[in-house]
């Protein structure tokens, strides 16, 4: 007993508590022509766009899959297999982690798995590419982060447009002054989420049932749910819509706001949490339609950075009553279906997902900044990154280290923290409230005017106005006013086995 490490004596106790195979943790050094060896931990939509695009990168082979749901993991299996290409397949991501030829894994599970299916990756000595938002809670976020340290694991955050030229190269033009100093930043996510919407990815609506139904055939709802409450099915879609179900999502700000929020940072020189931060919001014009979700579709956020502050706005109402859902407002001129506005002294700069122009405050154009999307300097995307890292085994070759991940994912975090815990207002109220903070009153003006086109009465559906809350940084926990309340969102109550250990 005395030759049982606690890495051991961790993976032990969760294969006793789930029946399973014994874990053990397993690395090896790459060379610089050595294959990385990877499967994918969800292989719904986003992770069978993780298979597309890691199984086209050179050196990289895949060998295989894993899912809750037996109808995803057959499907990659037999995708991959049409391309002669065999991966084995696994509904449990133990078994899948336990074996010793993987050096990395991707994953796309929903967002209640993404912080223990990281932990138990680094533990057994893999290499992590994770999805946005990194994690359901800031107190899981750090936690990863510190199992990257602890087991020297590469973690990458799947926030891509940090490998965008474009991008980089705007920042570090406004850093530079050529603007002047930066007034405020603003990040955008006006995405169609309602009856009408286009598809499968931009489904906002959680249509409810009568009761609990019958979970979908092929699917181990115990595995789905993971450390999540595993409460009765009560909706009649499984996949995506948990998005809008707090148990398992974060709503737009923490589904598209990780992507915005992240760019916002870094137009911003990159800064820990802010110490103030409060949100606004509801969820407006879906009941009619047996909406159940519980996330806001309408919500905007104020972060208190010094000396520019970030306002982050959702909206999921197309521009008024009646049109469809892919007709979205813009923001002075600006399409911002997603996107960032960096306003300075001396000018301007709008940023969507391929870079954007910066213009002088006449609106004047003065420079441009392009380039692919997601590609770096001399084409390297986000995900050719991650390889090149995994290589390297330097995180300073990463792009998007988990810590910046966390990070970007506590303001939506912090956001949603208050919007939970606010009070219902009218507007006039909350108009009164914001009357020394000229951002954030226009942005609720805004809010305002595209919640009258389209109909909706605030006296049946009334907004929610949450409470400032001051954030202490360096510890990453609430202090002072409405601290306790907000303390309970830090951190969840996990279901055994799939506990996040205190000590990873």
């Amino acid at each position: 007993m005395s030759s049982l490490t606690r890495r051991d004596f961790i993976w032990s106790s969760m294969a006793a508590g789930a029946g399973l195979a014994m874990l053990k943790p397993t690395s090896r050094v790459l060379g610089a022509n050595d294959e990385v060896r990877i499967a994918t931990i969800g292989v719904g939509a986003q992770g069978s766009g993780h298979t597309q695009v890691f199984g086209k990168i050179p050196g990289v082979r895949y060998v295989a899959v894993c899912d809750a749901d037996q109808n995803h993991v057959d499907r990659a299996v037999k995708s991959f297999a049409s391309k002669g290409i065999k991966v084995d397949g696994y509904t449990d991501m133990r078994k899948l982690l336990d074996r010793k030829d993987i050096d990395a894994i991707t994953s796309a599970t929903p967002n209640h798995w993404h912080a223990l299916v990281t932990v138990w990756a680094c533990q057994a000595g893999k290499d992590v590419y994770i999805e946005k938002p990194a994690c359901h809670e800031i107190w899981e976020g750090r936690k990863m982060v510190e199992a990257a340290r602890k087991y020297d694991r590469i973690v990458q955050i799947g926030t891509q447009r940090r490998s965008s030229e474009a991008h980089k190269a705007a920042f570090e033009w406004i850093r530079q002054g050529n603007l002047g100093k930066i007034k405020w930043v603003r990040g955008f996510c006006y995405k169609g989420r309602g009856p009408g919407s286009v598809g499968l990815g931009y489904s906002g609506i959680v249509e409810g049932t009568n009761g609990p139904i019958p979970v979908p055939a092929g699917v181990d709802y115990n595995l789905w749910c993971g450390p999540a409450d595993m409460e009765p099915l009560r909706r009649k879609a499984l996949h995506y819509v948990w998005h809008w179900v707090w148990n398992t999502g974060c709503g737009d700000i923490g589904n598209q706001g990780p992507h915005e929020m992240d760019l916002a940072r870094w137009a911003l020189g990159d800064p820990g949490l802010p110490t103030r931060a409060f949100s606004i919001g509801g969820r407006f014009g879906v009941s009619q339609v047996g909406d159940t979700g519980e996330t806001a579709n309408t919500q905007i956020a104020f972060f208190d950075y010094k000396p520019a502050p970030l306002i982050f706005e959702v909206r999921g109402l197309p521009r008024k009553k009646g049109d469809k859902y892919d007709s979205m407002d813009n923001y002075r001129k600006t399409g911002v279906g997603v996107g960032d506005f960096v306003q300075c002294e001396g000018g301007y700069l709008p940023m969507g997902e391929a870079g954007g122009w910066a213009f002088d405050n006449d609106g004047k154009r003065i420079k441009a900044f392009t380039g692919k999307e997601y590609a770096g300097v001399g084409g390297e995307g986000h995900h050719e990154n991650f390889i090149k890292a995994v290589r390297s085994h330097k995180r300073s070759d990463q792009n998007a280290d988990i810590e910046v991940g966390h990070l970007s994912a506590a303001l939506c975090h912090m956001a949603n923290t208050s919007y939970r815990i606010g009070k219902k207002m009218k507007p006039d109220e909350i108009k009164a409230t914001l009357a020394n903070n000229p951002e954030m009153l226009d942005s609720f003006n805004r809010m305002l005017e595209n919640l009258a086109a389209n109909e909706v009465d605030l006296e049946k559906e009334p907004i929610t106005m949450g409470p400032i809350l001051t954030m202490d940084p360096a510890k990453e926990q609430y202090v002072g006013e409405n601290s306790d309340l907000a303390n309970m969102f830090l951190k969840r109550n996990y279901r055994e086995p799939f506990v996040l250990p205190e000590n990873v």
